[in-house]
Parts: structure tokens; sequence; C-alpha cells
């Protein structure tokens, strides 16, 4: 475990009691309503049965931060059978509604118990540092199945968990434009001695990049919109053979929870159809979807290692920011994060990145151009199941949506699904094609 302590030794850990309850204070807000039919629903790829997410939260805390003991000895969970029921690692996706699950009440039980003995296992031991990484481990591990529940909702056509105002008018016009980077050395990835981060950020190492001209501003709807009346579900050519097989596979002719209303476009919203706005980033679109966009508007997507250098690099102070707008926390006016739905691309000027870029952080995730794969030297962190298996079949995401914890994004971050995946809130910017 000493590399694990060696790249905590940064870390301010007087606030993981605050973080662990502000946590399962986020998680228990998402997941208000999900009882009765609700705690399993449908059987479907993209999601899990409610009942069985929240039990697997509560043991994958469990099992990092309680269970685990020297000689890599696990102790007995507090539900007998408990790893037979939530190791997400052991137990296939398909079974999980089949599956003999303690009812909701003895589940949000189950999480109060071992949150409550996490708490007082900190403050029995305020210098183990090992137990620090994987408290961290399970509150970011937490947040994301947060956010995954999001998702949930809006898949399966549930309310908002959180109240939002769709009434104010929009008053838009297009300004799409570049920004123009010089390219150059840059240096990819996490730097060692900070705050946790996962294996996938690890380490940073230089990379060459050509000069290159990205979009200020992710996709709009109404540039969207342009493709979908070109003919965008119908030209052949817009489309990879991947694309175009998978497209015609799930009958799309628009995006997932597009429909025509009054002659105008509008979009479902979770439980809601509310009309297209025009000046919201796309979202629920895959990695599929953009690519064709890219190809309709002689456009590219950015490289990973590209979007990371437009929101990361301060060519002035000849430094890497730890967030688009330097090294503070993402407060309200910097970023969407953590809440109730997507607004306009012109929104949040406060978390502009030094090269002009707005809104890298926070309203939708955005595809990238990359594969998902590991960084020079790689070596795999003690949750081994994170990252390793999804190397080279993953596209690689950045910059965290609207219903992204704030406490678990940095420039750094690097997300990855499926390209098939509409689910995702997810968007994307382009970059011009060089001559």
């Amino acid at each position: 475990m000493a590399a694990v302590i060696l790249d905590l030794r940064m870390m301010n850990t007087v606030g993981f009691p605050d973080e662990l309850r502000a946590s399962r204070d986020h998680l228990t807000r998402i997941t208000e309503g999900l009882d009765g039919d609700r705690l399993l629903g449908p059987k479907l790829a993209i999601v899990n049965p409610p009942l069985w997410e929240l039990g697997h939260v509560a043991w994958f805390q469990e099992y990092w931060c309680l269970r685990r003991k020297a000689q890599n000895e696990i102790a007995d969970p507090i539900i007998p059978g408990a790893d037979a029921l939530y190791d997400s690692a052991k137990v296939a996706h398909d079974t999980r509604w089949n599956l003999p699950l303690p009812d909701l009440k003895a589940t949000r039980s189950y999480q109060s118990e071992v949150l409550q003995r996490v708490l007082r296992r900190l403050e029995r031991e305020p210098e183990n540092r090992e137990l620090h990484y994987f408290v961290q481990l399970a509150v970011f591990h937490e947040d994301m199945h947060a956010e995954a529940f999001h998702y949930t909702r809006q898949t399966l056509g549930y309310s908002n968990p959180f109240q939002v105002d769709e009434s104010a008018p929009v008053h838009y016009q297009q300004t799409s434009e570049d920004v123009e980077l010089p390219g150059g050395e840059f240096s990819l990835g996490a730097y060692p001695g900070g705050a946790f981060v996962f294996d996938n950020e690890k380490w940073a190492h230089d990379v060459q990049l050509r000069p290159l001209r990205i979009s200020r501003t992710p996709v709009t709807n109404v540039e969207y919109a342009a493709f979908v009346d070109a003919g965008g579900y119908t030209r052949r050519d817009w489309w990879s053979d991947d694309g175009w097989t998978w497209k015609s596979r799930e009958n799309l002719t628009t995006p997932k929870y597009w429909v025509r209303r009054n002659g105008a476009w509008a979009q479902r919203r979770f439980d809601r159809v509310l009309a297209l706005r025009p000046d919201e980033p796309v979202v629920h679109v895959s990695w599929h979807e953009a690519q064709a966009y890219c190809r309709y508007a002689r456009r590219r997507l950015p490289t990973e290692a590209e979007w990371e250098y437009a929101a990361s690099l301060d060519a002035g102070a000849n430094q890497k920011r730890h967030y688009p707008w330097g090294a503070q926390m993402p407060g309200s006016d910097h970023a969407n994060l953590e809440g109730a739905g997507i607004t306009g691309v012109e929104n949040f000027p406060a978390g502009d990145a030094a090269s002009g870029c707005r809104q890298m952080i926070g309203n939708v995730w955005e595809w990238t151009a990359s594969t998902f794969a590991p960084y020079p030297g790689f070596v795999v962190d003690p949750y081994k199941e994170y990252s390793e298996p999804w190397f080279g079949t993953h596209k690689v995401l950045r910059g965290g949506s609207f219903a992204t914890p704030r406490r678990l994004i940095r420039n750094t971050w690097r997300n990855f699904y499926t390209p098939d995946r509409y689910d995702v809130f997810a968007g994307f910017r382009t970059c011009a094609i060089g001559e």
C-alpha cells in the first residue's frame, strides 16, 4: 500500500466525515420516490435495479473501509451473503433483478449502519492514511452512483429529483467561434503528491500537440437541429460503419429523446416534454452521433489530450490548472454542477479556461475522439475493476455534467463509456480540421 499512501501525502483529511455525510445526503435525495415497482424497474442493459444499486453502494463502502484486514484478509459482511448479492465484479448484470435482495427499509438501514461504522473508525484512527484513501474512494464511488441514478430517472421517464424552472424565455443568437491554441509539448494527466486521483489519471506525461482550433462552447441544440433537418439520420455518408449499424438497430431518426411538437423540436426531460432550447448544449447523444455531426459540419472531435490542454493550460503563468479557472474548488459561479438541469452555453463566464473555452467543467460531459487506454507506466490501483477491464472498448468523456457532484470533477478526470451510450448527460465540442 506504500504507493497509495504516497499519493495521498498532501490530502487534507479533516473534512472526510462531512464528505461522507454530504455524499449520502445527495444520494438519498436523488433516489427519493424510487419505491414500489420502481425498486426494480424494467431489465435494461444501461440501468441497474435501484434496490440493488442502493445496496451495492453500501456494500462497496463496507468492503473497502471496514472489512479489509492485514495480509489481504476480508472480514465477514454485516449482511450474511452480501458478497453474493452486491459485488458488481462477480454478480452478472442481468441477474440483479432476480436476487433475494433485502427490502428498501432494510437496505437503507444497511447504508446507515455502514456509514456510522466508517465514521467511528475515522474517529478512532485519525492518522490511518490507508483508511483515508479508501474513504475517499467510497465517497467518489457513491457520487458516481448518484449521477447514475440521475441517468436512470431520465432513461425510465421518472421525475427530476430537483425543481427546475423551464419557463424563462430564451433570446439567443448563435455565436459559434473557435479558440486558437498553439500546441506544442503538454503534460497530460495528474501529478503525484496532490489529492486523490484514480489509476487511469496516473501519471502526467509529455505529449506533443499540433496547433488547433477548438470551439469555445459545446455544440448547441440549434446547431445540432440543423444537422437533423439536413438529413443527419438518413445520410449514410455522414456515419461510420459501426455508427450506421448502431443507428439502424436503434431505429433512430433523431436523437433519442427528441420529438416534433407543433412544428418545432421538443425533448423529453425526465417525465416532461419541453420545447428544445436553442442555447443549450445538445445532450443524450452517443459518440456515434457526435462523429456523424462532425462529418456533416466538416469538423472533428478533440482528442482527450487536446481537451485537457484547452481546459487546463495557463500559458501566461506557464502552469497547468487543476480546474479551468484555477485552483479554487468549483463554486456556484464557476460551473453547472450538482444541479437541477442543463443551462445555456454562454452561462458561467467565471469558469472560463485561460484558453477562452467556456463550460469545460459542468453542464454536459463531452465526448472526445480518444479510446480509453492506460497512460504510460500504468499500475492498477487496489480497486482493480475500475479502469483496466474497460481499456480499448470505451471512449473517453471529459468535464462532468450538471448532475456531477462538484467534489468529484477536475481537469484530469477521465470518464468512459461505450460509443453507443446516449443515456449519459453527454454532448461534445468540435475542432477545426487542419489543412
